[in-house]
């Protein structure tokens, strides 16, 4: 079927939805965002390693704020799952069991499957299509050198790209959510993978369908992808929490 030509449509100031940790662009923020972000780096990061637990005032002196900023950043990581918070007792950096990686797996690849169904609807533009596929050539470059790691960074890039032009600036933010909450795990789980070369087949026939604005084959090429990729990170990951005494 030929790919018909579309226009893209206006750029909409959006996050991506797989984005790795960083500190960019902090500095410039209110306190109470930069004590989220600065938070939430170093959770992810494993800075602040599972079940570091801290009072308030020594949070404060961490980030070098006053302790209304960063209450209000900690209730933010609570609701997202990264931290607890006891009063009087401070807040908890949470640990992941199996159980928890598996349901958040199950909302992060319904959120993505949908994303790319609403992408199918919207058709690609011969500059986005291009794009696609040079990303996806870059992939199975590093999977023939052996790079995983490297993939895996264009991985998040890929998947994020996609989920960007879905349009639906509520989804993409609660991928953003998810996202982070599972980010820890699945990097525990980076030097076991494979080489990815099914992923990158089943890659191509997401972009495929894409092209071809074709909704319902973009959604079934999804939900396959995720399905096995899932299967996959469990299955790493309860060997992983085995060998290292974490609860499953």
């Amino acid at each position: 079927m030929a790919r018909p030509r579309i226009a893209p449509p206006p750029t909409a100031a959006v996050r991506p939805a797989r984005p790795r940790p960083s500190l960019s662009g902090i500095a410039a923020m209110p306190a109470r965002d930069r004590a989220y972000h600065d938070l939430r780096y170093r959770i992810l990061t494993g800075r602040l390693a599972p079940g570091t637990t801290l009072l308030e005032t020594e949070l404060a002196a961490l980030l070098s704020l006053s302790r209304t900023p960063v209450r209000e950043a900690t209730i933010r990581l609570a609701e997202e799952g990264l931290i607890s918070i006891r009063p009087r007792h401070g807040i908890t950096v949470l640990n992941l069991t199996l159980s928890d990686v598996r349901d958040i797996l199950d909302v992060l690849s319904a959120l993505e499957i949908r994303a790319v169904e609403l992408v199918a609807l919207r058709g690609l533009s011969d500059a986005e299509h291009d794009g696609l596929l040079q990303l996806l050539d870059r992939m199975e470059r590093l999977t023939e050198a052996g790079d995983i790691a490297q993939w895996s960074n264009l991985d998040d890039d890929f998947h994020s790209s996609i989920a960007a032009l879905c349009g639906n600036a509520r989804l993409l933010r609660t991928l953003d959510e998810y996202w982070g909450q599972q980010y820890r795990p699945r990097m525990m789980i980076v030097p076991l993978r494979p080489k990815p070369t099914q992923s990158n087949i089943e890659h191509r026939r997401i972009v495929q369908a894409l092209a071809d604005r074709d909704a319902e084959a973009a959604r079934e090429a999804q939900q396959k992808h995720r399905a096995r990729a899932d299967r996959q990170q469990l299955d790493l990951l309860r060997g992983r929490m085995a060998d290292s005494g974490l609860g499953a």
